[in-house]
């Protein structure tokens, strides 16, 4: 018996936090809350299962009961992970890390992610990857050379251009850009 909920839209610490203060609101015993999902100690009755869904609707969740929805949140959950909160060092291929962790055909799972979304799923990376990008950016610790290194591009010229591609501006143009609309704290 699977005890697994799969949640739409949990995509940082926050979100975890947030769902499990509402599980325990609705004293739902839970062994762990992970990004998109929640592992309860024993299956959710109606009553719970729709009182859940209420109050994951107030706080900007969702249910996902369908199997095809899962394993796109998965792949979503998954990058979102690599990308924004892991330091590890891996020189596994996106595919690899997929297949891997959702036990699938990485062309299936691709095709599956590309028709439900409408953008591919390496493009999804790319989005996340540029989003990683900006806020390392704006944090202003870290060079682009170091950025480029802990994102594992090629090279900061790949970087750059896949940056430009997607955002319309270099890395140095938004940086600029970001520090014109910041205020400093005297000023608010």
């Amino acid at each position: 018996m699977n005890n697994t909920i799969h949640i739409k839209n949990m995509v940082c610490p926050r979100c975890i936090s947030a769902v499990s203060q509402i599980l325990v609101g609705l004293n739902i015993d839970y062994k762990a809350v992970k990004l998109g999902e929640v592992e309860l100690v024993s299956m959710l009755n109606e009553f719970e299962k729709k009182s859940l869904q209420k109050k994951l609707q107030n706080a900007g969740f969702s249910l996902i009961d369908d199997r095809k929805s899962q394993l796109i949140e998965q792949m979503k959950n998954l990058v979102i992970e690599k990308i924004h909160y892991s330091n590890e060092k891996t020189e596994l291929k996106w595919a690899d890390i997929v297949t891997g962790e959702l036990n699938l055909d990485y062309k299936y799972l691709s095709s599956l992610f590309s028709s439900v979304e409408s953008i591919t799923f390496e493009q999804y990376i790319i989005n996340q990857k540029i989003e990683r990008v900006k806020q390392l950016i704006v944090y202003d610790e870290l060079t682009l050379s170091e950025i480029a290194f802990q994102l594992h591009y090629s090279s900061v010229a790949y970087l750059s251009n896949q940056f430009k591609k997607v955002t319309g501006m270099t890395p140095t143009q938004f940086k600029k850009s970001v520090d014109k609309n910041r205020k400093s704290l005297d000023e608010i």
